[in-house]
């Protein structure tokens, strides 16, 4: 069994791949945190468990302190759920309001149940399968109770869990604060990596040490964001991308997160978070249940790749919607950066004619085919055909893509309206607002109230009607502002501090019930870019569109970042014009494609101006991303240049088996008598012997690895030089 129990010490064991997590249930039925990292025997290990100083404290309750027998306080116990107002001023992982006006909890063991699968999260996207470990906790007084739920896998290095919160009283309880987990490790020898950005700059690698206090990283925005991914991680200080302990946070949710890490002052580090506790209140009724979003943990004595790895093996295994995951993705050609909104039929053809024959699959017709939409100042929310622009409505030009044996895919942004729309006009008060208060204009555009569930059905059947009455095959679905009056006119006032965590579950109402209704619609998100990137959002989307900055230079940064968390395959990446549209930097075709290719690939720019060489020049490139597609789709990436760190980017993919592998390069500036640069080979199998076509080569994978290659790069700025190792039996 992956999860088991010692009767005796009331130990608790949970062995996933290459990894034990243990805690047990101390003499006052408290949750008490052991350990967590590689694989290690079922032993008792209550003798870690240390004094953790002497200074005056608060017992806990009921109990008298005797320091020479012991620390006898919740606030020195290793935590698996910490909760407030009992001598424990570690940050809590939840906060009540009880009837009398007080605060306090006490959260202890009751019973516990094993499962062979693990359950569904109610109206919330969460990991698959997995056997699951339910903790039942309860407050004696009040009638609070508390599920905690651990679900352990054989094939990936990583944890989910998450907490139901209970009202078992028969009085309303205020929720003020509703984590979804809490863990406590061992020391404070920490460097605190998360993702920052902002529009054009998503997923920006940032490491700090780890302090006495809390460290904290969120988003207030009703959306994961671009300016802080819901992840974090903690790495051992002097760990590298290769070596050290790596602990990784990963929450699978959507909307205002926080997630914290607490140096505390007995040396340990308390991590914690889920839903954002800013503007949150949450009313439990008598009854009712609180279902927390999960948490994906991942350890790794392999240094930060080795974390990536587990998150990527867990997400594609149990998270990404499995009809798609692992099968070719459509390899398109999108006509925004081309036209923007101005285009006819006839332009369109010609972008999707000029690329046939190439291997690009897919032609997706972007913003402007709806409503009166010619700018971005009218239109959303009118999901009907603009016949202004297209007189014979979607059929035309979906008939020339198909005829052109191409699949034909199309842009939406649900969730949005504009003031100068039919929609705004019938149903004003469906955009979230305050009555008598003016709205912000972000992109001209207002925010739909997901929270109702009629404006969720006008969006559900209005987007299934254009999908079930065309022969569409691909969605690009979008996101281009977030909320900045939480408040809805259809929930009464005491409520209002909900909003965030219920404009998320209708979020996931309104993805479920459309890509539900459509199973042979590829779905791809998008946010603005990628301020919307995170597991939920890849739980019903396969792909996301990772940044509108498209330059390959920008995307060395954007893709290195992205992927401590997320598997190439979630990343849609395109090849695009020069100059750039966000930079207006030039780079070489080939570079641009190089880039690229180290996701779920595409292209975007005006193609009816292609040459035949042009054109000769992108089939070779689709040519070689489908003979390395099943690389990105499954194989084991190793970074192996930092581009924040150095003038140089490497990704070396590797296939499950290790029989083949390529190892993509870039060079940012050129010079004149450079240094010789060795680039790192890695994730080979030692004792096999490996072709190296680009050198004509059969090198020991030991040698590779221990060695390297020195890249011959051409002459200039934004070089990029590719190698690709076989198996010496599969060498072609």
């Amino acid at each position: 069994m992956a999860i088991s129990y010692n009767e005796s010490t009331k130990t608790f064991y949970l062995d996933g791949k290459g990894i034990t997590y243990a805690f047990y249930i101390n003499e006052f039925d408290y949750v008490e945190h052991l350990y967590y990292g590689k694989t290690i025997g079922h032993d008792d290990l209550r003798y870690i468990r240390g004094l953790w100083g002497r200074s005056v404290i608060a017992a806990v309750p009921g109990y008298d302190v005797d320091v020479d027998s012991g620390v006898q306080s919740y606030n020195h116990f290793g935590s698996e759920l910490t909760f407030y107002g009992t001598g424990d001023y570690r940050e809590p992982m939840v906060e009540i309001v009880n009837p009398a006006g007080d605060r306090l909890t006490q959260l202890l063991y009751d019973s516990y149940e094993i499962l062979p699968e693990k359950p569904a999260i109610k109206g919330i996207p969460s990991m698959r399968d997995g056997e699951t470990l339910v903790l039942h906790l309860k407050d004696k007084v009040s009638g609070f109770a508390c599920d905690l739920y651990y679900t352990v896998y054989e094939d990936a290095g990583v944890i989910a869990r998450r907490a139901v919160f209970k009202n078992e009283s028969e009085n309303v309880i205020l929720l003020n604060r509703a984590y979804s987990f809490a863990m406590t490790l061992p020391h404070m020898g920490y460097d605190v990596i998360s993702l920052y950005g902002c529009w054009a700059k998503e997923r920006r690698v940032d490491r700090i040490p780890m302090h006495h206090g809390v460290v904290s990283i969120d988003s207030k925005r009703t959306s994961s964001s671009a300016t802080l991914n819901p992840f974090m991680a903690l790495a051992e200080k002097g760990a590298t991308e290769e070596q050290g302990n790596v602990y990784g946070i990963s929450l699978i949710y959507s909307s205002s997160f926080v997630l914290k890490a607490e140096g505390v002052c007995d040396g340990r580090t308390l991590v914690t978070g889920g839903i954002n506790d800013f503007d949150f209140r949450w009313k439990l009724e008598s009854g009712e249940e609180l279902e927390t979003p999960e948490v994906v943990m991942a350890y790794s004595s392999e240094g930060i790749g080795g974390m990536s790895r587990c998150f990527h093996d867990a997400y594609r295994n149990h998270l990404i919607n499995p009809r798609y995951v692992r099968k070719h993705r459509p390899l398109v050609i999108n006509n925004w950066e081309a036209t923007y909104f101005d285009f006819t039929p006839e332009k369109l053809k010609s972008i999707a004619k000029a690329v046939q024959g190439t291997g690009i699959d897919t032609f997706v017709l972007d913003d402007g085919w709806f409503g009166k939409r010619i700018n971005d100042h009218s239109g959303l929310g009118d999901w009907v055909v603009n016949t202004d622009k297209l007189n014979n409505g979607l059929k035309e030009i979906i008939d020339y893509v198909n005829g052109l044996g191409m699949k034909f895919g199309l842009w939406f942004e649900p969730e949005m309206v504009n003031e100068d729309s039919d929609l705004y006009r019938e149903h004003p008060d469906w955009a979230i607002g305050v009555p008598d208060r003016p709205h912000c204009y972000s992109r001209y555009q207002f925010m739909l109230d997901l929270t109702r569930k009629e404006v969720r059905d006008y969006i559900v059947n209005a987007v299934n009607k254009v999908l079930q009455e065309n022969h569409i095959e691909y969605v690009k679905w979008d996101y281009n502002r977030n909320v900045t009056e939480s408040y809805s006119i259809g929930r009464e006032p005491e409520r209002q501090a909900e909003f965030a965590h219920r404009y998320a579950l209708g979020l996931y109402d309104l993805c479920e019930r459309i890509v539900e209704a459509n199973p042979n619609v590829f779905f791809e998100g998008c946010a603005s870019g990628g301020a919307r990137f995170d597991p939920g959002i890849l739980y019903y989307f396969p792909q996301i569109w990772t940044s509108d900055d498209t330059d390959a230079e920008e995307r060395t940064h954007i893709q290195y970042g992205t992927s401590l968390v997320y598997p190439l395959s979630s990343m849609s990446c395109h090849v695009s014009v020069v100059p750039n549209h966000q930079t207006y930097r030039i780079t070489p075709m080939a570079t641009r494609a190089d880039i690229a290719h180290l996701g779920a690939t595409g292209y975007e720019l005006d193609t009816s101006h292609f040459s035949d060489e042009d054109r000769a020049v992108v089939h070779k490139q689709v040519a070689e991303y489908h003979g390395m597609e099943d690389l990105i789709l499954n194989g084991d990436l190793y970074r192996t240049e930092n581009p924040m760190e150095s003038n140089y980017f490497g990704f070396m993919v590797v296939s499950k088996d290790k029989t083949e592998a390529v190892l993509t390069a870039y060079r940012r500036m050129g010079g004149v008598n450079n240094e010789v640069k060795i680039l790192k080979v890695a994730g080979l199998d030692a004792e096999k012997m490996y072709h190296v076509d680009e050198l004509g080569l059969t090198i020991k994978g030991s040698t590779l690895m221990n060695v390297g290659i020195v890249p011959k790069f051409a002459d200039g700025d934004f070089m990029t030089v590719k190698y690709r190792f076989r198996e010496k039996n599969l060498a072609v």
